[in-house]
């Protein structure tokens, strides 16, 4: 039988329908959550302040343009979206501002960050 979505199937499992859809409102938030990091993380530059962060535990702006080959302007705008999206914190000592992952962002990308160290994300040839 097709129904409106143009699928075709002869019975619907509607426990299975129903618990799923339950499972979607269940996770919701934290779906909500990890789209928004991944969504900023999904810039090259952000990554790797991100997987410098995770490395390194926290850096100042300098740092990560003398790493990056980046002018400190163009490095501050990426760590501001990040601030703003809450995966990255900083804190002050004295004139220098430091920054780091939030605890929560660290642990998201830890698995992500492992597969990057280890080259085992690697551009196929061919």
């Amino acid at each position: 039988m097709k129904n409106s979505n143009g699928c075709i199937r002869v019975f619907a499992d509607k426990k299975q329908i129903e618990r799923c859809k339950q499972n979607v409102v269940d996770v919701a938030a934290s779906v909500g959550t990890l789209s928004k990091a991944l969504h900023l993380a999904g810039n090259e530059v952000r990554l790797n302040i991100l997987y410098l962060l995770y490395k390194e535990g926290e850096l100042c702006v300098c740092d990560m343009s003398d790493i990056l080959n980046m002018k400190a302007p163009a490095i501050s705008q990426h760590l501001r979206k990040m601030r703003d999206g809450s995966i990255i914190d900083f804190r002050k000592d004295g004139q220098t501002i430091y920054y780091f992952l939030e605890t929560p962002h660290h642990e998201l990308f830890e698995s992500f960050f492992l597969l990057i160290s280890d080259n085992k994300i690697l551009k196929k040839v061919g």
